[in-house]
């Protein structure tokens, strides 16, 4: 089954010539040159990747980003030629997982999205059932347990909703408990290209997921930062 892939462009030429070059590497494509018109494909619920560009008519593609967001955890990749630090935190902050500045090779492209297409693996019942569970935190209002076998998070009943990214940052801290990652790791392990990861991107994403595990975000006990070092999950 084919990958199905939504480019929001508003350049014709770019939209048209990145269209094509993934069409040949097996995705199928779907082009909108506004975020409005994207909205209302009614195939948009089944897309499994997205590539956005930021400066649209009408709404932004940061507005599209975290429209997207309120519907689903939909990998998202910014392609972009706003590449100041201010706009890529601003573009992961509203929900991206990844950031390519213009002018980009397709290959590099390519790399992003075969990084971001990777999922937990599938688990047969028998599997899911002996898989160990990870206490993360142990808190008044439940504890919150990283479920490796189903591989979501929840806190006593009820599931914390996660991106693909936040699951597979969490999962690597986890992993680690007590011990410190750095940035370049962090990329390596979850981002799955080094090369081209910015380690900004870590930042903004950890930032994402203490707002969802951490009892209060500005005051983070679960997951530290180790000044110059990296971060450390400490379960608490």
């Amino acid at each position: 089954m084919s990958v199905r892939l939504l480019v929001l462009e508003d350049d014709d030429g770019i939209r048209t010539s990145v269209t094509m070059a993934l069409e040949d590497e097996g995705y199928e494509v779907t082009g909108h040159p506004s975020a409005e018109e994207a909205l209302r494909d009614p195939s948009l619920g089944e897309v499994d990747l997205h590539l956005v560009d930021l400066m649209l008519g009408g709404m932004d593609g940061y507005s599209f980003i975290r429209e997207v967001r309120r519907r689903s955890d939909v990998p998202i990749i910014v392609l972009s030629a706003k590449g100041d630090t201010h706009d890529i935190v601003a573009a992961l902050e509203a929900g991206a997982d990844d950031y390519v500045t213009k002018p980009f090779e397709i290959k590099e492209v390519s790399a992003r999205l075969r990084a971001l297409r990777r999922r937990p693996p599938t688990r047969s019942a028998e599997q899911t059932a002996d898989a160990p569970d990870v206490v993360v935190l142990d808190a008044e209002n439940g504890p919150l347990v990283l479920d490796t076998g189903a591989a979501v998070l929840r806190r006593g009943e009820e599931v914390v909703h996660l991106t693909v990214t936040e699951y597979h940052l969490l999962r690597e801290l986890a992993a680690s408990a007590g011990r410190v990652l750095s940035r370049q790791v962090l990329l390596e392990r979850v981002w799955d290209h080094g090369y081209f990861g910015d380690e900004r991107i870590v930042d903004v994403h950890v930032r994402r997921l203490r707002t969802k595990v951490e009892v209060t975000a500005s005051d983070p006990r679960l997951v530290v930062t180790v000044r110059g070092l990296g971060y450390r999950l400490d379960p608490q």
